[in-house]
């Protein structure tokens, strides 16, 4: 309930303060597993990306964000969750499959940090490895624009990805690499749709 609430919040100040605009939105499959992936450039992607999307988005966010008390209570009353980086975080990964396991969503930024010049960075690895384990579905994302008030701020959502002939199987490093450079591929094809219809 309150993660609607806070959602249904900044919904209205989109409309109100911000020229939003989502695209694709019917691309979002409307049941099962999910792994929802844009490019990261602000601290507000997760917010724009749940406004965007009609079904509940359960994220992973940065552990340093849990050591506070009150902030740690009130992401996880968000759906989310935390995630150590630079190095593996099995208690992460266990709790990302359980998600998918319930046939939800989860989002996720695959570069793994946000971008400092707008421009896509190459993804971490757990991006396809999650995806071919849990073989759910790969929904990518873009996110352009400029979140101050009255300035555009788009969200566009692609066509979704799987990998079948990869599920079931021993995957090699090679197979991991082609998964996330497709991913990232489109999330990029995605970028330059937005900015060309904005310019």
């Amino acid at each position: 309930m309150f993660y609607w609430l806070v959602r249904g919040v900044f919904r209205v100040y989109y409309h109100l303060f911000t020229r939003w605009r989502v695209a694709g939105r019917e691309n979002l499959p409307k049941e099962g597993a999910v792994l929802l992936c844009s490019n990261h450039v602000h601290w507000m992607d997760p917010v724009n990306m749940a406004c965007a999307v009609d079904r509940q988005v359960n994220f992973m966010a940065k552990s340093e964000l849990f050591a506070i008390p009150v902030f740690s209570k009130l992401l996880a009353w968000l759906h989310a969750y935390p995630v150590k980086r630079g190095k593996p975080d099995r208690g992460a990964l266990r709790h990302t499959f359980r998600l998918l396991e319930e046939r939800k969503v989860v989002g996720m930024f695959p570069e793994g940090t946000r971008s400092r010049t707008g421009k896509l960075g190459p993804a971490e690895p757990g991006l396809a490895l999650i995806a071919l384990k849990s073989q759910a579905v790969i929904c990518p994302a873009a996110i352009t624009g400029d979140y101050r008030p009255f300035r555009r701020i788009n969200f566009r959502l692609g066509r979704p990805m799987s990998f079948p002939e990869l599920y079931g199987v021993k995957v090699t490093p090679e197979d991991l690499a082609r998964v996330s450079a497709a991913v990232m591929e489109q999330i990029a094809s995605l970028m330059q749709a937005d900015q060309e219809a904005a310019g």
